[in-house]
């Protein structure tokens, strides 16, 4: 088994929380670019990490504040793995990925940092996206802003 240690994600893991859900604020508000809502569908949305794994990384969440995978309603549940697949699609078209990680962390012992909301990661690859940098320099480097990542999608979208 290969092992990838991640040394800058403790920074955000102990860091300082939010009140409140920040999935929450984002779904509630009007200003799209603010939030980095990418998009938004009856159910479910689409938003910018903010602590990016990796460039162009976006989660699909439903608007209700829920941990309980198994408890969404079906037309919810539809909606977020339509979003997913839009999601790809788009990030294809605009970012021309090689690969992708998708997947949710249910709970915090399986990694989730916001565990009481779920969300469905899905981060774009490419070959040669990981490098020395992230354990020797304890250094994480995204080639483009967040903002114009937002940009990119909300375009390709």
């Amino acid at each position: 088994m290969e092992v990838k240690f991640t040394p800058w994600r403790m920074a955000y893991i102990g860091g300082p929380k939010s009140a409140g859900c920040v999935f929450c604020a984002a779904a509630a508000a009007t200003d799209d670019a603010a939030f980095q809502v990418v998009a938004r569908g009856r159910h479910c949305f689409v938003i910018l990490n903010r602590f990016p794994y990796n460039n162009g990384h976006v989660m699909v969440l439903p608007y209700e504040h829920t941990a309980d995978l198994v408890a969404l309603p079906t037309e919810v549940a539809q909606e977020l793995m339509d979003m997913t697949r839009s999601a790809v699609d788009a990030l294809g078209r605009s970012m021309h990925p090689t690969g992708y990680n998708i997947g949710m962390n249910l709970g915090e012992v399986a990694g989730a940092g916001i565990a009481d909301h779920l969300h469905m990661h899905v981060v774009p690859r490419w070959n040669g996206d990981t490098n020395f940098m992230s354990v020797v320099g304890d250094t994480r480097l995204i080639p483009q802003s967040l903002e114009e990542t937002w940009r990119v999608l909300r375009e390709a979208w």
